[in-house]
């Protein structure tokens, strides 16, 4: 899970939730992550993922 500070927006249009989950599906792909479940709120998003490896820190910067 991850929240914007002060309550601020993460996603404004749709637009900007198509990039994320696009470049989620970049990042899935290179590393070999499967997404299990998501969600993707106006200031927060919450995402359950497989990671066979052990590169979670990696895909996450």
């Amino acid at each position: 899970m991850a929240r914007s500070n002060g309550g601020d927006a993460v996603f404004v249009t749709d637009d900007d939730r198509k990039v994320f989950l696009h470049r989620l599906g970049q990042v899935c792909e290179s590393h070999g992550w499967k997404v299990q479940a998501w969600v993707l709120m106006g200031n927060y998003f919450h995402l359950l993922l497989e990671t066979p490896e052990p590169n979670l820190v990696t895909g996450m910067k």
